[in-house]
């Protein structure tokens, strides 16, 4: 009976895992022949951190392609691993973690890749000695890189605090003065007063930056990261509302020096070294400096007539406000499609999603299976190929194709993006590309 038993148990067992290795290659199959029949089999990479494929290590499991959260990233190709889909690529690593030969690694892309982007070292210095750069603003999205970079950046400025110190001996210098109370400019706090570093951190709006903006309940990470002075968080799905209860927790323990609503006007490094950050009410002096600003900034405008009106909004903060309402979301990324979605799920509204290209070419695979479910009913369209014309106190006008369309619009949300801090950055002496 004991044998029979321990058999069944096995053969259970067995067939587990004979299922989910059947599933991972009907899905490696599936990318592998999307890959093949969509155009380029691989490209370089991101614009970001992406990984680095070592051919000559790759065995061909597919482990990595199955690892990643935002789907068909990479696939395999001809037997060995390959980048397919490199826009999609957020910077999680965990294909790095998954590869069992580590043939993986994450490097971030050559910074010719982008005019827009700021030359940063392997430390995330800028081409201004001690002058840092953490977080999205460097060009890597996800909470994760920013809690680690901005913790990276802390740890580089205690290295050479010696120095530094010995350079610019004034007491009355900080050692570091962070910009920005975001994921980076947290973890960059909380590490310098971990290290008993001298420090300020200014946020010109409240402590969380970008992500106290987010929609309500938004998901805002989905792999563990380590905070300092709390240690390794391992919740994989965490709300908007939830980091930042947690956040607060974390730095209700310690006395952190942040200051909040205090926007900064300019950074200028000194002919000693040292730098001079400037506000509306005083400036500050620091021998190194961490922007950790976000890339977000100011909303764009389209510059359609009655853009100015005040209905048309920029942010949605708390979607279940707005119900039995008819509503025009324009935009075509994960902010325009999470909101839209949100506003959709609210009893008796009517959404119209606005975008001026053909398809959804940048969104995560989660937000598009989202979407397609909730075209299904009749709360939410979305219009291809259409831009705004006007926007009127209850309506809308809409080129869509050749012709226009006037439809309701009681409420109107435009993701645009915002203004680049190229300026302010520039202004600070920082080379953008690979050359000053």
């Amino acid at each position: 009976m004991d044998t029979l038993l321990t058999a069944i148990i096995a053969g259970v067992v067995l067939g587990f895992f004979c299922l989910r290795y059947w599933i991972a290659e009907r899905r490696k199959a599936r990318l592998t022949q999307e890959a093949t029949a969509n155009g380029p089999l691989f490209s370089e990479g991101p614009r970001a951190q992406h990984p680095l494929v070592h051919i000559d290590s790759c065995i061909g499991c597919g482990a990595c392609v199955t690892a990643c959260p935002e789907g068909d990233v990479l696939a395999l190709v001809n037997g060995k691993a390959a980048i397919i889909h490199a826009h999609k690529c957020i910077g999680h690593s965990l294909c790095a973690e998954a590869c069992p030969v580590e043939a993986i690694t994450m490097v971030n892309a050559k910074a010719s890749a982008s005019a827009d982007h700021p030359r940063l070292t392997e430390e995330h210095e800028t081409s201004v000695p001690n002058l840092f750069i953490a977080g999205e603003l460097g060009g890597l999205a996800l909470i994760k890189n920013a809690v680690n970079q901005g913790r990276e950046c802390v740890d580089t400025v205690h290295a050479r605090i010696d120095a530094l110190r010995a350079t610019l001996p004034s007491g009355d210098l900080l050692d570091v003065l962070i910009i920005g109370a975001g994921p980076a400019g947290i973890s960059a706090s909380l590490r310098a007063h971990e290290l008993g570093l001298k420090s300020l951190t200014l946020e010109r709006e409240s402590v969380g930056g970008t992500v106290a903006k987010y929609p309500r309940q938004k998901l805002v990470m989905t792999s563990p990261v380590e905070f300092p002075q709390y240690g390794k968080f391992r919740k994989t799905q965490l709300s908007k509302e939830e980091l930042l209860a947690f956040w607060q927790k974390v730095i209700d323990r310690v006395e952190l020096n942040i200051h909040t609503g205090v926007p900064v006007t300019g950074v200028t490094r000194c002919d000693d070294g040292s730098f001079l950050v400037t506000t509306p009410q005083q400036s500050y002096r620091s021998r190194s400096v961490l922007l950790a600003l976000g890339i977000s900034g100011e909303p764009r405008k389209l510059g359609v007539p009655g853009e100015d009106l005040p209905h048309v909004l920029y942010r949605l903060i708390e979607a279940d406000h707005y119900k039995d309402t008819n509503i025009l979301v324009i935009g075509g990324g994960d902010s325009a499609v999470e909101a839209a979605l949100g506003l959709a799920r609210q009893q008796g509204n009517r959404v119209t999603l606005s975008y001026r290209g053909s398809e959804f070419t940048r969104i995560k695979d989660r937000n598009r299976k989202r979407l397609t479910e909730q075209l299904r009913s009749d709360s939410m369209r979305v219009l291809f190929n259409s831009s705004p014309v006007e926007f009127r106190s209850d309506s809308a006008l809409l080129q869509v194709g050749e012709t226009q369309m006037e439809l309701p619009a009681e409420h109107v949300w435009i993701f645009a993006g915002g203004t680049s801090p190229k300026e302010f950055l520039k202004a600070a002496g920082v080379a953008f590309g690979e050359s000053a």
